[in-house]
């Protein structure tokens, strides 16, 4: 039974959220052999499969407002905390982990129902509120299921509309991750086909994430919706991504283009 419709989140979240973790299931279904490897990954199917449903608890719990320390916000942090955690939960077999993703992500739904807008929650990269620790929820889902339909060999299920709900959380996250050296100085603007446009830009190292283009913006890039969730997730790198023409740079200064996902570290 459904404990949420959503509808305590902006349009479409809840449901992108619920859905996404069903379509994992559904991966999850065709998966028989829970210690067959993930391209790009170092886990298996079970790992992956585990991984999600620990991080829907953890993220259950965060909306409900519980303490739950999980690394300090680096990326280094963040895996250390992850093996610890596949470490000590040994369940590995799809059935079970299917209806795990689908009962955490229900828990998730029904934590943000009680929780005010303006409330602050601790996660583990940084404070958030309830509209983009949802996004941030969803973004792993996604990354994670494009993960599990490659391993499994079905069709991933990220799309625009779903990307667009992840902005929230991509735009926080990005001065969080950032690794980019303290002298660089550069002005970007960022445009997803069909959704946001926006400016990231670098002084002195020092990173701002702007609602709109920045004043003498040097190097513009135009990047199709999934294209762009996987180059900011770390699935598909930059002269990949152009080559499958996915991603289109002009401005005075072009060349920078390449080098911008790798002034990120996803965690």
């Amino acid at each position: 039974m459904e404990t949420n419709s959503g509808d305590a989140l902006p349009e479409g979240l809840g449901r992108a959220i619920r859905e996404t973790a069903r379509a994992i299931a559904a991966l999850l279904d065709g998966a028989t052999d829970p210690a067959a490897p993930v391209p790009g990954l170092e886990w298996t199917v079970g790992e992956t499969a585990a991984h999600l449903a620990l991080a829907g608890g953890l993220m259950a719990d965060l909306a409900a407002g519980q303490d739950r320390p999980y690394g300090d916000g680096t990326p280094q942090s963040l895996a250390a905390a992850n093996a610890r955690s596949l470490t000590e939960f040994p369940e590995r077999e799809a059935e079970p982990l299917a209806a795990m993703i689908v009962e955490q992500a229900e828990a998730f739904l029904a934590a943000v129902e009680g929780t005010g807008p303006d409330r602050t929650l601790v996660t583990p990269l940084g404070p958030m509120t309830k509209d983009v620790l949802a996004s941030y929820l969803l973004t792993h889902m996604l990354g994670h299921g494009w993960d599990l339909a490659r391993a499994v060999g079905r069709p991933h299920m990220i799309d625009r509309t779903r990307v667009g709900l992840c902005m929230p959380f991509l735009k926080t996250a990005m001065p969080r991750v950032a690794v980019a050296p303290a002298g660089l100085t550069a002005r970007y603007t960022l445009r997803v086909r069909g959704g946001e446009t926006f400016g990231v830009t670098f002084a002195e190292g020092a990173v701002e994430v702007l609602p709109g283009p920045p004043e003498r913006s040097e190097c513009t890039i135009l990047t199709e919706p999934v294209t762009f969730l996987l180059i900011a997730l770390g699935r598909v790198g930059p002269w990949q991504a152009m080559a499958r023409a996915g991603v289109l740079a002009w401005g005075r200064k072009p060349w920078l283009a390449p080098r911008f996902p790798t002034l990120f570290k996803a965690p």
